[in-house]
């Protein structure tokens, strides 16, 4: 006999799924229904859950609670049920996929589905007990450095959308690493062994980025002596990165348009269109949806590239992983540098904690090559780096833990902001509990008045 006490998390809101849930009852499953993410984030606290049991309206392309946007909810070993006729629709097909262990098609034979999410609940545990490797670092040929939260969230993303085939749009401020996190997704994707291959869409002149990108045949314009195959047909089987896509003209929207709808090209003066294998990841730093609403960027072009979207964080969001990639460009530049140079100081590395960084990973980059050539004592100093000590914290820094605090605080304080003070969608960003953060927040003072009094409330409920 079957003993009550396996955990089943359940969503979606369906006739079929109730009565699938009370044949379920009978083989010993403990259930928890949840209607939204809030709902499931506060049963999990409550009762950690490995499997779960999700009902598909076919007439959405969206997934019960989001669970395909949160990590924590990803982690669970989903089995959809679904009507037949939903399978039609090819991102249904693509989010089932991605997303969960198995499905079922309604009318489900209990018995079996009981013996499916055994299954389910068994490779659960087994990965439980001897965990696969996960991405939780980048190959250092592409500097994507950080064991930060936010870095870890960023990981997770990078292996999920490297898995897939549908486009991604790579958001971010400037000198964040998109095109690092563009190739690192590229690497790890199944079309590694293919072309990776790049166009800034800013930097070629507006006049040959037809060529360019769809090539052009012989005679098709003054200048044309011969055969051009273009960027985007010579990365068949592989990758293409359109970086800075929001600098594209609008005559050539239309275009990649065109191509991301049927996959072919047709080069300048040809006749014949020619099919392309190829995914498109494409990066901005600006925000498209005020391009579109300018009507600088096209609407449909906009809903094409960003069926998948990556967001890099900015470097003062994850300030806890600055000493990490100080130390890791240190080492990169090490031929560059005096000999008597052998590191930073204890001062410089307390100022970089407290900088704003506009410039982000790049300019920690040129701010480390330069103090390295420059410094003519042992240890960086914050004047080497061209730094400036801000009395920001009530506090003088002197140790490392109080260094850790203060990265700690950053981050917090950051995350918070991104999630307008929405405290449960922090914490998932963070990758800790919610009562955690609540504490953290206790801890380092940080001012609640942005929180919603919903929020407020629970947090001194939970007391």
């Amino acid at each position: 006999m079957i003993e009550p006490t396996r955990q089943l998390l359940t969503a979606g809101n369906s006739t079929f799924l109730q009565n699938t849930v009370k044949q379920l009852l009978g083989y010993g499953w403990s259930i928890s229904h949840a209607v939204n993410a809030h709902e499931a984030m506060e049963l999990l606290d409550k009762e950690p859950c490995q499997v779960g049991l999700i009902a598909i309206d076919p007439s959405t392309s969206t997934l019960p609670l989001e669970i395909d946007s949160s990590p924590r909810l990803a982690d669970i070993s989903w089995v959809a049920i679904i009507e037949r006729n939903g399978l039609s629709h090819e991102k249904t097909r693509e989010r089932i996929f991605n997303t969960c262990y198995a499905y079922q098609v309604h009318p489900v034979d209990a018995r079996k589905l009981d013996t499916l999410m055994e299954s389910a609940l068994a490779m659960a545990n087994l990965l439980g007990a001897h965990p696969l490797p996960t991405l939780t670092s980048l190959d250092d040929e592409y500097h994507i450095v950080g064991n930060s939260p936010t870095m870890q969230l960023l990981y997770r993303t990078i292996a999920k959308v490297a898995a897939a085939s549908a486009p991604v749009l790579i958001t971010g401020e400037s000198g964040t690493g998109k095109e690092l996190t563009a190739h690192a997704i590229h690497t790890h994707s199944p079309r590694r062994h293919g072309p990776f291959n790049v166009v800034n869409c800013g930097a070629i002149p507006a006049g040959l980025i037809q060529s360019e990108l769809f090539g052009h045949e012989k005679g098709a314009f003054t200048g044309a002596n011969q055969r051009k195959v273009g960027i985007i047909e010579n990365s068949q089987g592989g990758t293409l990165f359109l970086d800075e896509i929001g600098d594209l003209p609008l005559d050539l929207q239309v275009n990649l348009l065109r191509f991301l709808e049927n996959l072919k090209v047709l080069r300048v003066g040809g006749l014949k269109e020619i099919p392309v294998d190829v995914r498109v990841l494409a990066a901005t730093h600006v925000d498209l949806n005020e391009a579109v609403g300018r009507g600088d960027f096209r609407e449909d072009l906009y809903h094409r590239l960003n069926v998948l979207q990556v967001r890099v964080p900015a470097l003062r969001e994850h300030l806890e992983d600055i000493e990490a990639l100080a130390h890791f460009f240190f080492q990169k530049f090490s031929t560059e540098k005096p000999t008597r140079v052998c590191g930073f100081s204890h001062e410089c590395l307390t100022v970089m904690l407290q900088h704003h960084w506009p410039g982000n990973i790049r300019e920690l980059v040129n701010r480390v090559r330069r103090s390295m050539v420059m410094c003519e004592h042992k240890l960086i100093t914050p004047a080497d780096m061209g730094l400036e000590r801000r009395h920001r914290l009530s506090r003088d820094i002197d140790t490392l833990q109080q260094i850790r605090d203060a990265a700690e605080y950053e981050a917090i304080r950051a995350a918070l902001v991104r999630n307008k003070h929405n405290v449960l969608r922090a914490s998932l960003e963070l990758g800790v509990s919610r009562v955690t953060l609540y504490r953290l927040i206790e801890k380092h003072g940080i001012e609640k008045n942005g929180c919603p009094d919903e929020l407020q409330t629970i947090h001194a409920s939970s007391r």
